[in-house]
């Protein structure tokens, strides 16, 4: 039933990606391609608040998740590798949403507590409360039930590799480990994931360089394969069309384009000009999908994957293959520092998307409840079966796509706008 759901939501959510993502691009003349001033964006406009910079990690812990190990793993188990082809055009395609909706968002903030998103531009733009709550609440059940759970769920998987071990007794560690950071605020969560993204990033790219370089007479069979499944139309239906979706829905969730969650992270700033948070958010969709989605994808097909078979698969067992093969008797142990490391900045940007929609919600209300559902639900990801979780997550990551998609359709003009007034000024 669950998988049924997911296909129908699904073929929506990517016809309304490649549309809007088409229309936006054209509207709004590339902007996801403007190369120059995606890099002039990265300077800080004050001194005061959390700086763009930091922003951008804080958006990208969200983004680098077990996503983009174990989803992309799945992804290619599932698609095989013409799926990578479909993420690379998602990506450039879907950019565009990034950046239309981080624009509403920091147009739409609440500039004196620095919070926004989708919620604030459907309330204020839209005059549709209703819907702005409801986005609210599936971002906060997405977490809590989906999101947060999975990237504690691979973490055991992976270090069950090394050696089994009490998932109880990790899942207790790695609560009682978040709860000492995200009681610090989004001060405390920002200061960690602005050191912890970048030093992850080169390591986990470091690898795949290392990989490919040490089997360089592969790559172009790799490249060559990515590309020839991508369009591979015989039969259409059980063939081509799945690929696509695929890898739509592994790109989607990989980088939240076209989401809105890399709105609320934006907001977070103290920037209060919205083109230039979005071509921020913009980079971290390329950093994201370009760079650390597709490191991962050529560790694997370099592999020699065909021949596995898993049941159950959570995607993190190919990769777990993939690593030992390439780096031998440390691949596991290498694989779960980049597991730990990836998976624990989502639960802390995860942790404050939550935060910030339930503040949405309930103006004055107190946030401890998200401190200890939070680790809450971390253990729960540790005895809950990765499937039923991977379907959960994706049911709600389509519906959280529609509601913004749809939001940014109706405030078009307000988005021609403000863009055209902000790079003609």
């Amino acid at each position: 039933m669950l998988e049924n759901i997911k296909a129908v939501l699904w073929a929506i959510v990517t016809v309304l990606i490649i549309v809007n993502g088409i229309y936006f691009s054209l509207k709004l003349k590339f902007p996801q391609l403007n190369f120059i001033k995606i890099k002039k964006s990265l300077k800080s406009e004050n001194k005061q608040g959390i700086s763009p910079i930091k922003t951008l990690f804080l958006t990208l812990a969200g983004r680098i998740g077990v996503g983009s190990i174990a989803g992309v793993a799945l992804a290619i188990y599932i698609g095989g590798p013409g799926t990578i082809f479909w993420m690379w055009v998602i990506a450039i395609i879907s950019g565009v949403l990034a950046y239309t909706e981080t624009l509403l968002s920091i147009k739409y903030k609440d500039i004196k507590n620095n919070i926004g998103g989708p919620s604030h531009y459907i309330k204020k733009g839209l005059n549709k409360k209703n819907l702005a709550i409801t986005y609210s609440v599936i971002v906060i059940i997405a977490y809590l039930i989906g999101f947060i759970p999975i990237q504690s769920n691979t973490i055991v998987k992976s270090v069950d590799m090394i050696e089994k071990t009490n998932h109880i007794i990790i899942g207790i560690i790695l609560a009682a480990i978040s709860f000492l950071i995200i009681k610090g605020g989004i001060n405390k969560i920002s200061n960690v994931t602005d050191k912890l993204v970048p030093l992850m990033s080169i390591i986990y790219v470091s690898m795949a360089l290392f990989t490919i370089i040490t089997n360089i007479e592969k790559f172009p069979v790799v490249i060559n394969n990515i590309l020839v499944e991508a369009f591979n139309l015989k039969p259409f239906l059980t063939g081509f069309i799945p690929v696509v979706l695929i890898g739509v829905q592994r790109a989607i969730f990989s980088n939240e384009s076209g989401i809105g969650l890399g709105g609320i992270a934006a907001s977070a700033s103290n920037s209060t000009n919205g083109t230039k948070s979005g071509y921020i958010q913009v980079l971290g969709i390329y950093i994201t999908t370009i760079i650390i989605c597709t490191a991962t994808a050529f560790m694997i097909l370099i592999f020699d994957y065909q021949n596995v078979i898993i049941d159950n698969p959570n995607g993190i067992e190919l990769t777990s293959l993939a690593f030992n093969h390439h780096f031998g008797n440390i691949g596991n142990i290498l694989l779960v520092l980049c597991i730990l490391m990836f998976s624990f900045s989502t639960i802390l940007t995860g942790y404050y998307y939550c935060e910030s929609s339930l503040k949405f919600i309930f103006k004055k209300i107190n946030t401890k409840i998200i401190k200890i559902l939070t680790p809450l639900s971390i253990l729960i990801g540790t005895i809950t079966s990765p499937t039923t979780i991977w379907s959960m997550v994706d049911i709600l990551v389509g519906i959280l796509a529609i509601i913004n998609i749809y939001a940014m359709v109706k405030l078009k003009k307000e988005i021609m706008n403000y863009h055209n007034k902000k790079e003609n000024s």
